[in-house]
């Protein structure tokens, strides 16, 4: 995990936290308002869109992506 890298994850969990404070942005498949990745992101100040359902199934390692969280919005660019 590289620095301003998107982290794209089923969901997250306290062993994920290091590579959460590199992510430029967090996506989810899984999660609500106060699941982990949505709390830890606002904490860091970090764009986060959870409960995806099939990002981890949409997107691969190296995509170039694009995350409008605050309308819920992921694509591929």
């Amino acid at each position: 995990m590289n620095q301003g890298d998107i982290l794209l994850s089923e969901t997250t969990y306290p062993a994920l936290v290091p590579a959460m404070k590199k992510a430029g942005a967090i996506i989810t498949n899984v999660g609500g308002l106060t699941c982990h990745a949505a709390i830890v992101s606002r904490e860091l100040k970090i764009p986060c869109v959870v409960g995806t359902k099939i990002a981890t199934k949409v997107f691969k390692d190296g995509d170039k992506v694009e995350v409008l969280a605050t309308r819920g919005i992921i694509r591929k660019i």
